[in-house]
């Protein structure tokens, strides 16, 4: 970034002319680099700090002698003197190609786990809707929107189906929890209504979509079938039962 800050400019103050004629053009002085490195750090970032100055020598290196022939700043000093980095696109001690291939890790729908660095496994973490060891497949709740040689688009499913063809709440091939397949579509199931529901003693059971909850009774039951007063199985201590209300 300081390299390009400081790509149109020349000395400060005076006649500039002058000074380029007679110090050296702006652009490969030490002038410039200072500038530029008066920026590359931030005053609370203590670890640049310190690997700044100890590329010291490095860095005027490239500066005055390997500038022209090595223009990838970042390529020369952190992959190839430093070895702290690796290209994009690979990754480890040997900066080994990421899965996918350096050029479009992770088939473009995922991070390279260590790329750039010398660290990491290689191994891709797929972005949402995506799956399978290089990203290349839709994960679970989405389906196959656009596909060609390089690039593959997932989209979601509509929201009751775990796998499916299609948005349409008719292309479900299989259910999320919660659902049953009936005729390509996700049936909500009423857990209520099964023993699959699991509420305490003094709690009623209310569906909702894809699961179910468990909501406590009124203070005047012991035991319910649903909200309020009217819906007690029995009258708690110090109520008493007035028609189907426990007052």
């Amino acid at each position: 970034q300081g390299l390009e800050r400081t790509e149109h400019e020349g000395f400060g103050g005076g006649n500039t002319a002058w000074e380029e004629e007679k110090l050296a053009k702006y652009q490969h002085s030490e002038t410039r680099l200072l500038e530029v490195l008066e920026g590359v750090c931030t005053p609370s970032d203590f670890t640049c700090h310190q690997l700044l100055e100890r590329s010291e020598e490095h860095v005027e290196q490239w500066w005055f002698h390997e500038r022209q022939q090595h223009p990838d700043f970042f390529q020369w000093l952190c992959v190839d003197r430093l070895a702290l980095c690796c290209p994009p696109g690979t990754y480890g001690p040997d900066c080994r190609p990421c899965a996918g291939g350096p050029r479009q890790p992770c088939s473009g729908n995922g991070r390279c786990d260590g790329d750039g660095t010398r660290l990491g496994t290689g191994l891709c973490v797929c972005s949402p809707g995506y799956g399978g060891p290089f990203c290349a497949e839709c994960g679970d709740g989405y389906y196959e929107a656009a596909r060609n040689k390089s690039h593959l688009v997932c989209a979601e499913c509509y929201r009751a189906c775990g796998r499916c063809t299609g948005p349409e709440d008719s292309s479900c091939l299989r259910c999320k929890r919660g659902w049953v397949l009936h005729e390509h579509r996700c049936i909500d199931i009423d857990e209520c209504g099964t023993e699959m529901a699991h509420c305490r003693a003094n709690q009623f059971c209310v569906n909702t979509e894809g699961s179910y909850e468990c909501r406590d009774c009124s203070t005047a039951c012991i035991g319910c079938m649903g909200a309020g007063p009217a819906r007690c199985k029995k009258c708690n201590k110090g109520y008493w039962r007035d028609g189907a209300k426990c007052l």
